[in-house]
């Protein structure tokens, strides 16, 4: 996976690592931030969120420094011209 851009439409599922999956390309850019709002709030602590979309995501993270301060980590798994994959870690 590490390095790889998945493609589909929106998808939310755990895959084997126990990571919950989250394709937001085929969420309307109208929604994106809120349904990733939401799939944040509902993680637990030590819970993992991979984040797919089409581009590096730098306003929305800069919302989530806000909202989350350090209860949300931030790491790279995949940064390409066609997209990026992010794992968001809840503290």
């Amino acid at each position: 996976m590490e390095g790889a851009i998945m493609s589909g439409c929106a998808s939310s599922h755990v895959n084997n690592d126990g990571v919950y999956l989250f394709d937001a390309r085929g969420v309307a850019k109208r929604f994106r931030h809120a349904a990733i709002f939401g799939a944040l709030d509902a993680l637990h602590p030590g819970e993992t969120m991979r984040f797919t979309n089409d581009h590096n995501p730098l306003p929305l993270l800069a919302q989530l420094g806000a909202r989350y301060g350090h209860a949300i980590e931030v790491s790279y798994v995949a940064n390409q011209v066609s997209g990026v994959v992010i794992d968001f870690r809840r503290q």
